[in-house]
């Protein structure tokens, strides 16, 4: 279906929502608002937000059981906003494969809006976000607390007026004992009386709490009472940096988000701006987009899984994984000049066309993919240690997971078969043939266990993307998006004036806002970008997978030992630049 947006941009579009629901129990005070490239949207009077999303969440008609993303847009520069702040909640049914924005003006002199922490458990921290970097407040709330940025913090960093070159110097550690005074007074438990109870820091200066990632819990000799994470510690300003770079500049800041996987992150950034531009790119850039992204979801699984099993004691199968991510990593120097962080995609293509060498490197990566995958399983499936420290570990229900905002591996794990390269293919992913692997009970063995499946299936839509990849250009043509080549710059006054306005410039997308999501290593990674028609995002925020699945840690490791925690850290797979931002 192919829909005029506010924006004049054409897209395909996700299902219809109908408003009439919605008017029957609201009446006006929830209308239609101008679709979000193709995305239905909502917009509803700031005093209605609880009563409103509560219906969509429970009313029959739209059952928006996933609460995707919240946003907040500072308008301050944008002199035709009804008010200086709009809050935007991303929904998603899973049952119908629904979605939908919903919008609402805040004032500034009144910033304060009602908590939906109770309909939604992902929406504690996506909460405490929004205050800690817009400084809008949540009526309800348990914590209204920093979260990404230090405590002694001043301001709020994504507002407008906040200088980006402003330093502040923060020097006191949060010890975190008024989190845990609320988690007794609202979540009281009883132990033994045996014991002396005891706090006590897991990580973040430690290898199993991947140096950035802290946790202080309350213990009853070993069993976690409670857990109280401290994330922050890698936050480095990835949205108010897109806010000060064109468009193209903001690809090399993708690639440190999931640093396991960077190409995942440039191809799902450039693909959320190319949408707003309305702009697809030409066949063979799509099959080579595939094929990296398959090679980086495959070397994100090695890493996650690998050093899982390390976390349990087992390090033989560290080094059979490790070892193939390294083949992986040779290949994608040879195309793309670096092996970490790739910076490869541009918009409207690629940096440049894979070489004669790539396709018989990834046919030999297909070879050598099982090999070392079934050695690993070898020494794991059946091990009693293994099953031992991971069955029925961590586990979670599919309904907390949905409500916790899972999705990816981990969402998959818990039963649920989802997944975005299946339900909003893309990139021709509804040709392809692959199965979408499945756990049962959602615990640290299913973790990794579809982690394990998923290579295989990468493996076989890597064959089938490289026997059905064609010849033809990896970029468009339009120069108002793309360099004209070298050899057009040197020789055509076309090309060197081509060339000069898109580097001085940039690209510009028009008036409008987008969002767009890709199925990464993790989950889905979605981007919402709002322009005002300049070279540089007004607005650029990302849905990182990990941010979502790591507010439920606590949840999976209280009841459990310390040795529990490390197994359960390691199955979620969280990557800190990613997490942070």
């Amino acid at each position: 279906m192919e829909e005029k947006t506010a924006a004049g941009i054409t897209g395909k579009t996700w299902p219809d929502v109908s408003l009439e629901p919605s008017t029957k129990e609201f009446g006006e005070r929830i209308r239609l608002d101008p679709p979000v490239c193709g995305l239905p949207a909502f917009r509803v009077q700031p005093e209605l937000l609880y009563n409103a999303i509560r219906f969509l969440k429970e009313n029959k008609a739209y059952r928006f059981n996933q609460l995707t993303d919240v946003t907040c847009v500072d308008h301050l520069q944008n002199g035709q906003a009804p008010a200086r702040f709009e809050i935007i909640y991303n929904f998603h049914s899973l049952p119908t494969s629904a979605r939908l924005i919903l919008k609402s003006w805040i004032a500034e002199d009144d910033a304060t809006v009602d908590s939906i922490h109770s309909l939604y458990k992902n929406a504690n921290w996506l909460e405490r976000e929004i205050f800690d970097q817009y400084g809008l407040r949540f009526k309800g709330h348990p914590n209204m607390k920093r979260i990404l940025n230090h405590k002694e913090f001043v301001g709020h960093p994504l507002r407008k007026d906040y200088p980006i070159s402003k330093g502040q110097w923060l020097s006191e550690a949060d010890d975190l004992l008024d989190e845990l005074e609320i988690r007794h007074r609202l979540d009281p438990k009883d132990d033994d009386g045996d014991r002396e109870r005891m706090t006590l820091n897991l990580g973040p200066s430690h290898p199993a709490a991947h140096g950035t990632l802290r946790n202080m819990v309350e213990l009853s000799g070993e069993t976690i009472l409670y857990c109280i994470p401290e994330i922050g510690y890698l936050h480095r300003g990835f949205e108010k940096n897109a806010e000060t770079h064109c468009y193209n500049m903001v690809i090399p800041y993708t690639d440190r988000l999931n640093y396991c996987s960077a190409i995942m992150n440039n191809v799902g950034y450039v693909k959320a701006v190319e949408r707003l531009l309305n702009i697809e790119v030409p066949e063979r850039c799509r099959y080579i987009r595939v094929i990296m992204c398959e090679l980086s979801r495959i070397m994100d699984h090695l890493v996650a899984n690998g050093a899982n099993l390390v976390d349990l004691g087992a390090l033989t199968n560290y080094w059979y994984l490790f070892s193939l991510r390294e083949k992986i990593y040779n290949v994608l120097e040879e195309q793309t000049g670096a092996r970490l962080t790739n910076s490869y995609t541009r918009v409207g293509g690629v940096w440049a066309d894979v070489n004669e060498n790539f396709e018989p490197s990834v046919r030999q990566i297909l070879k050598d993919v099982p090999r070392h995958v079934n050695d690993s399983l070898k020494l794991v499936a059946r091990n009693r240690i293994f099953l031992d420290r991971t069955v029925g570990v961590g586990a979670i229900s599919a309904e907390d997971a949905v409500s916790f905002g899972y999705t990816g591996p981990c969402l998959r794990a818990a039963g649920v078969d989802w997944d975005l390269r299946k339900v909003q293919p893309y990139y021709h992913y509804d040709e392809f043939d692959f199965d979408i692997p499945v756990g049962e009970r959602g615990d640290t063995y299913d973790r990794i266990m579809v982690r394990f499946e998923e290579m295989f299936q990468s493996c076989r839509i890597i064959a089938q993307a490289l026997d059905r990849m064609p010849d033809g250009p990896v970029n468009i043509a339009d120069r108002r998006y793309i360099l004209p080549p070298k050899e057009e710059v040197y020789s055509s006054i076309e090309g060197m004036v081509s060339h000069f306005n898109l580097v001085m410039r940039g690209v510009r997308p028009p008036a409008g806002d987008v969002y767009d999501a890709t199925e990464a290593a993790n989950g889905e990674l979605g981007f919402y970008i709002v322009s005002d028609g300049s070279q540089n995002p007004y607005k650029c925020h990302v849905r990182p997978p990990c941010f979502h699945i790591y507010s439920s840690f606590p949840t999976l490791a209280e009841g459990g030992m310390i040795a529990d925690a490390i197994a359960i850290l390691g199955s979620l797979n969280i990557i800190a630049g990613e997490l942070d931002r």
